[in-house]
């Protein structure tokens, strides 16, 4: 007789919830926020606030859904039907493609900053695109080295960014942290929007932080407290590091640097300790674009399996690996790296941020918008429904003023983006279902339809 496998404790939940979140998207946000100053520590807290309503809302959606595949695109079905789980799961997995080439932007920032280079546009989308097929590669042999890799790698990232949280403060100087305050004499409602979306970038894959109902102790009591407890410990710690930094680093400095825990713990330990943070911080962000070039890939087999996309991104090598997805995948990174080539490394990946957040919002939203349907097909108590409605709503809101703060020009592609995604779906997906629609049988006098449904196939 087996053993029954021994399930996550409170403790263990809350730190897996952590290190989901605690990726390589930090790393290049102290130089972003040094461009606005450190006012920007309001946006953090209302990304901080916003991120926990959603990460919240996404734990109820993930313990009391009846479909436990499909991820946001099952929650959004709820209330939406086959048209919005579509319009979920592509809008996400057009996000996860446009985030792994601002992944590689990083990689590329901090790697030049190691070998001393200074890279005109085209050699850093060059450098961008040759990561991208570098970290697609080794994922042809499947998934099993990919995790293990990626577990080994995202400690590059935390452990540098936990470190300057604690030992940061012994050369943290309050003038330097003052001068850096508000350098471009920004109101608050100027401040705010600028920061909001680089801010949410860092926490982008709180939804998939609610581990499986099944793999966890008590799940009704501790996904709720170790979603919330994870994410609130992870905004403390990007909070305390990146303001930390900024009382280390002069603005001027920090706002001009590709690789600015590197910098810092340059003055900080000096040159050999910056050169070590740099070299973790490369090898974490192409752990890190390994293991998402093998979920984006993943996405778009659930996709093509639901027949959301074309059946090419469902198959597989002998290895459980859709290698033709990530081959059209890492073309479109290819010609993504091209299309946002600009007059430095900063700026490209201020472009990439805000596209793939307005694509990530997306699903979110609906997600937010199908939670009271969900709820109430499981049968939850009416208080229940009510509360996390609330959340959700705050979750809702929080979303809008992100779309909003992530400019006109990412609104603009990602409308596109979106409008097409439509069209996609009114001209070949939506063939693939059953859809039940009414006929005109015939006409009385007074104009009355009968309702016959008729199939489409």
């Amino acid at each position: 007789m087996s053993k029954p496998k021994r399930k996550m404790s409170l403790f263990q939940l809350t730190v897996l919830t952590m290190v989901n979140m605690m990726g390589s998207g930090i790393i290049l946000l102290p130089t972003k926020l040094a461009q606005v100053g450190t006012i920007s520590i309001f946006s953090w807290i209302v990304t901080a606030v916003g991120s926990m309503a959603l990460a919240y809302a996404f734990a109820q959606c993930g313990r009391y859904t009846k479909n436990h595949v499909g991820g946001m695109g099952a929650y959004a079905e709820y209330s939406f039907g086959k048209s919005g789980s579509f319009m979920t799961n592509y809008t996400y997995a057009l996000s996860l493609v446009i985030a792994n080439v601002a992944i590689a932007v990083t990689a590329v920032g901090y790697f030049s900053t190691l070998m001393g280079w200074t890279l005109a546009p085209v050699q850093i989308a060059m450098w961008t695109i040759g990561f991208v097929w570098l970290t697609t590669i080794p994922n042809f042999f499947g998934p099993a080295v990919t995790g293990r890799l990626g577990a080994i790698t995202v400690w590059g990232v935390i452990l540098p960014v936990v470190g300057i949280s604690f030992i940061g403060w012994f050369w943290f100087k309050s003038s330097i942290y003052a001068e850096a305050w508000n350098p471009h004499n920004l109101s608050i409602s100027q401040a705010l929007p600028a920061s909001i979306s680089i801010t949410l970038w860092a926490f982008l894959g709180l939804e998939s932080a609610s581990a499986n109902a099944d793999a966890v102790e008590n799940p009704e009591k501790n996904i709720p407290i170790a979603v919330l407890g994870g994410t609130l410990l992870t905004a403390v710690i990007y909070i305390v590091s990146t303001n930390v930094i900024a009382g280390i680093v002069p603005n001027a400095q920090l706002a001009a640097s590709n690789a600015p825990f590197g910098l810092a713990f340059s003055q900080m330990l000096g040159g050999s300790a910056g050169v070590i943070v740099n070299a973790l911080a490369v090898i974490a962000c192409l752990g890190s674009l390994l293991g998402w070039q093998f979920t984006s890939a993943s996405v778009y087999k659930s996709g093509a399996d639901e027949g959301y996309f074309l059946p090419l991104f469902g198959r597989l090598n002998k290895h459980n690996a859709p290698v033709v997805g990530m081959l059209v995948l890492a073309t479109v990174q290819t010609l993504i790296s091209l299309m946002t080539i600009s007059p430095d490394l900063s700026k490209q990946f201020d472009t990439l941020v805000n596209l793939a957040v307005v694509t990530n919002l997306v699903p979110y939203i609906m997600s937010m918008s199908a939670i009271l349907v969900l709820l109430k097909s499981a049968n939850v108590p009416r208080k229940k429904v009510i509360f996390t409605g609330i959340i959700a709503f705050i979750g809702t809101i929080y979303s809008f003023y992100a779309l909003y703060s992530a400019g006109s020009d990412a609104m603009l592609w990602g409308g596109l983006a979106i409008f097409a995604g439509w069209v996609l779906y009114g001209k070949v997906v939506s063939t693939k279902f059953d859809l039940k629609l009414p006929i005109i049988d015939e006409m009385d006098n007074d104009n009355s339809v009968a309702t016959t449904p008729t199939t489409i196939r």
